[in-house]
């Protein structure tokens, strides 16, 4: 079986995330998308298209039980600032925001959708190459 690309695989999610914002369907009037659940659901695809990415460039996942946020920020900390700014803050728009809270502001969640690209393309250029070729 061929191994995917992560970096790849990680803007699929992204573009499932897209399909399914849309059947939330957004009102221009009041610039709010009509349904939390779609942009919930959105918000989580987003972020773990994310996880999918920074699990490729970095070695979070050994040990017992589930990487934290914590984990993802000591991680990426030690290696790109920058990275880790973007990081705080997609977690922020994307897993709170719209994963929990399931805002329904349209500009929150295109937020979310900036930050997403914006970790995975930061990501793809830090990925070492037998891992995202």
């Amino acid at each position: 079986m061929e191994k995917s690309n992560p970096i790849e695989e990680a803007r699929r999610y992204v573009a499932n995330a897209e399909e399914i914002i849309k059947k939330s369907v957004y009102d221009p009037e009041t610039k709010l998308y009509r349904d939390k659940k779609y942009v919930r659901i959105a918000g989580y695809t987003l972020w773990k298209g994310c996880l999918i990415a920074l699990d490729a460039v970095f070695d979070i996942r050994k040990g017992k039980g589930r990487p934290s946020i914590e984990k993802y920020k000591e991680a990426v900390g030690k290696r790109d600032r920058t990275l880790l700014a973007v990081v705080v803050a997609g977690y922020d728009t994307m897993h709170l925001h719209m994963g929990y809270d399931g805002t329904k502001d349209k500009k929150s969640c295109d937020a979310g959708f900036d930050r997403a690209n914006d970790i995975i393309n930061r990501c793809a250029k830090l990925c070492p190459a037998p891992v995202c070729a």
